[in-house]
């Protein structure tokens, strides 16, 4: 069934004028004062007045003029002096000042998490949520403060994820300026649980036990289809995986996780087509998906781009009521007006910017280019499917730029290939949401339906994501984004002209012919001969041993999170892990445990004595037990061999007590197995986080220490012995570090010292994926993404 007509593509323009007026109006409000939204609004007003008394015989005009002097007096009355009251709001005033605050609040939003990733003994994962709420009664350092202004809620994940728009609760907590431009006038950071917390409407309850039940009918599924599918119904991402996240950011596909018109009009028009099939009348019709409409927007909660599409569906419904032919644009028009008029923080809202964006984007030029594709030839249901991405993409993307710094090269192909399975996951999704209270057997049916289309849309996402030049860094910012609006205006004037095509044609073939090639076919990464490879993986640790054997190859630690460090084998071709060695149990070392054995052959996994974290050492047996792979325990003085590969286990040296209660942070540091590796290029010392107990260990027991490579000792930190580092005499030190890390590393003391014995220091978080080399002159360093050639001593 087509999605659109391919031939009429005329559109009613009359409302675009009032629309862009009054968003601009608000916009520059928030970022410039209050008084320019009157300004911009008297303007607009005196226009409209103008082209009213010149236009007395052109109707059309008069309509617009009407419109633009109707949306001017809002922008300059009531919008203006919404911003004028938020801005001179009490509590923004004194929230610069840092002091404790008591606060009656009214929930606005459902809470939401804030992920992190695990490091030390803190498990990964949403530690606090934010939620907006509306101020009924202020007291600060014990005075009242006359408010009614918007705060932002930093609140522990625990006791704030539960609550529900509606309820009004007291909180305690200490006051901070809010960041960004819109109504926020206060941000609250809570340490306690909410006090006195009122009831939610019921409605609001309904909906959190519908969210609920598609979670726990969802467990059926592997953990990614299961993260995903809520995502894809509800906007619901609390479940999905920090790993699927990125990539269907990075594959253009994020957009698919946020609840937008395109959720809307698949549950509306699967309800009008059914009522179509039965043969009911337009007005009932549009009646019963109005009420689907409503129960669909309380369910997913108020988002922007959920909003403006609610608006312009409610618009469309009633035009069908009426019997009338509805546009799409005057709806996406009043959408915006009536929207920013009611709130006019949506105005710096990038949600609802993209979703305007990618609505006006499908309705000006999808259209004109599908039928342009139709007239040549292409049969209409391929027409479309490449027109609206394509039309996304184009309009979308100055706004991704600017807010994201980079641009998706991947989001046309892979929006073509998810395209045909998104409606019917969110159909079976919505079915099964509402089916599993009555009927859990039919809901859990549902669900498994759903489960291919999540997985495909999963894989399109990975491989989207790892394709060579996925993604192209950007300036961000207003320039960036004004900037890819230019760059992108000249190529469409530019493609209008058939030798300028032509042109561009040739230049894209030959940029394929020339670096696809180089990038695919003879890739700058790995290096030939890799021995060593220290993985990017943020702030953790991750270092992959080569053996004899092409793709096998010996893995100590996984970083922080899923991901990662399957990228980084991914990109070694390593396939096959003889052994997967956790030098001890911090988040930051075996975070990245799961995705290791994605699509690999693991013989075994390898700890050494210590058992803390509990609940990691739980983590790691769970896996080790799921994954039916042996789960052992390293002492010093084992030696372990593999062709092309040997490893000598020295320490820990002291044997720390098996209670977790008693080992702090520095206990488990210094609990860390430490190897030496005989390998291709030398030597390599590896240290997980020892510090300065289990250094000293390590001198007093072990007469050579000597490495051509270290991995240095807990990131580069300041707990590390200069003489422990001279005994070692590293020609390469090896540093891995996640960029902007607050921990301080790496320590410059440290790589003074490194650097003053005469050690190549590298590191991850300037340098990503590093490899070590043999040379005849002694080990070599490769840098991940920098020019072919002979590696660097």
């Amino acid at each position: 069934m087509s999605t659109f007509p391919v031939v009429d593509t005329r559109q009613d323009m009359r409302l675009v004028p009032a629309a862009l007026a009054c968003w601009l109006a608000a916009l520059a409000g928030l970022l410039l004062g209050w008084w320019t939204a009157a300004v911009i609004g008297l303007a607009s007003a005196v226009l409209a007045g103008l082209v009213l008394w010149r236009a007395r015989d052109r109707p059309r005009a008069r309509g617009a003029a009407a419109a633009l002097l109707a949306l001017g007096l809002l922008a300059a009355g009531p919008v203006a002096w919404r911003i004028r009251d938020a801005q001179h709001d009490e509590l923004r005033a004194v929230a610069a000042e840092g002091l404790p605050a008591a606060l009656r609040v009214v929930v606005a939003e459902r809470p939401k998490p804030v992920r992190s990733a695990g490091y030390a003994d803190r498990q990964a994962g949403a530690r606090s949520v934010v939620l907006a709420a509306d101020v009924r009664t202020a007291s600060v350092d014990g005075r009242p403060v006359p408010s009614s202004g918007r705060v932002l809620l930093l609140a522990p994940v625990a006791q704030w994820a539960s609550l529900l728009p509606g309820q009004e609760v007291a909180v305690t907590g200490l006051l901070m300026p809010p960041r960004g431009s819109d109504l926020t006038v206060a941000v609250l950071s809570v340490r306690g649980p909410p006090g006195e917390p009122g009831p939610a409407p019921w409605w609001q309850r309904a909906a959190a036990g519908l969210r609920t039940g598609l979670h726990d009918l969802c467990q059926a599924l592997p953990d990614e289809p299961a993260g995903l599918l809520p995502g894809l119904v509800l906007g619901d991402t609390s479940a999905l995986s920090p790993r699927v996240e990125q990539e269907f950011v990075t594959a253009g596909l994020a957009h698919l996780t946020a609840v937008s018109g395109g959720n809307l009009a698949v549950v509306c028009g699967a309800v009008l087509l059914l009522l179509r099939l039965l043969r009911l009348g337009p007005r009932l019709s549009a009646t019963a998906a109005g009420t689907c409409l409503a129960g669909f927007l309380v369910l997913v909660g108020p988002e922007p781009s959920v909003l403006r599409a609610g608006v312009m569906a409610a618009v469309a419904l009633l035009a069908l009521a009426l019997g009338r032919r509805g546009s799409a644009l005057p709806a996406l028009a009043f959408a915006v007006c009536v929207l920013v008029v009611a709130d006019p923080a949506m105005a710096t809202d990038f949600g609802f910017a993209l979703s305007v964006c990618a609505t006006a984007g499908l309705v000006l030029l999808a259209p004109r280019w599908a039928g342009a594709l139709v007239r040549r030839g292409v049969p209409p249901g391929f027409a479309e499917g490449l027109a609206i991405p394509l039309a996304a993409f184009l309009v979308t993307a100055p706004v991704l730029a600017g807010m994201a710094g980079s641009v998706s090269l991947v989001s046309v192909l892979t929006n073509i290939l998810a395209a045909p399975v998104v409606a019917p996951a969110t159909v079976l999704g919505v079915l099964a949401t509402l089916t599993g209270p009555w009927w859990p057997g039919a809901g859990k049916d549902l669900v498994h339906l759903a489960d291919p289309e999540a997985r495909w849309l999963i894989t399109v996402a990975r491989h989207g994501a790892r394709a060579p030049g996925a993604v192209v860094t950007w300036p961000g910012g207003w320039v960036g984004g004004l900037l890819a609006a230019a760059v992108l205006g000249v190529l469409v004037l530019a493609a209008r002209h058939r030798r300028v095509r032509v042109l561009m044609a040739v230049l894209v073939v030959g940029a394929l012919l020339v670096f696809v090639p180089v990038k695919v076919l003879v890739p700058g990464w790995p290096p030939r001969n890799w021995a060593v490879v220290e993985c990017d993986v943020g702030q953790g640790d991750a270092v992959v041993l080569a053996t004899a054997s092409p793709g096998r190859a010996v893995v100590i630690d996984t970083g922080p999170e899923p991901g990662p460090v399957d990228e980084c084998l991914h990109r070694l071709g390593v396939d096959r892990i003889p052994l997967l060695v956790l030098s001890h149990l911090h988040a930051d070392h075996i975070g990245g445990l799961t995705s290791v054995f994605d699509g690999r052959e693991v013989g075994g996994i390898a700890v050494g004595p210590g058992r803390a974290p509990e609940w990691a050492w739980r983590q790691v047996a769970a896996e080790a037990a799921r994954q039916g792979v042996p789960l052992a325990e390293l002492s010093p003085g084992e030696r372990l061999d593999w062709p092309g590969l040997s490893l000598d286990v020295l320490g820990p040296r002291y044997v720390p007590s098996r209670s977790p209660g008693q080992q702090d942070g520095t206990t488990i540091n210094n609990s860390s197995v430490v190897l030496r590796a005989q390998t291709a290029a030398g030597r390599v010392l590896l240290t997980g986080d020892v510090e300065l107990a289990a250094q000293a260990d390590l001198l007093a027991d072990v007469g050579d220490l000597r490495a051509e490579v270290l991995k240095v000792p807990h990131h580069g930190s300041r707990y590390s012995l200069p003489t422990f580092l001279a005994a070692v005499a590293p020609r390469v030190a090896l540093v891995s570090v996640g960029a902007g890390n607050t921990y301080g590393h790496p320590n410059k003391s440290t790589l003074d010292t490194l650097t003053a014995l005469g050690a190549r220091v590298t590191r991850t978080d300037v340098d990503g994926d590093t490899a070590v080399v043999p040379d005849p002159a002694g080990p070599a360093v490769s840098r991940r993404g920098e020019p072919r050639g002979p590696p660097r001593r």
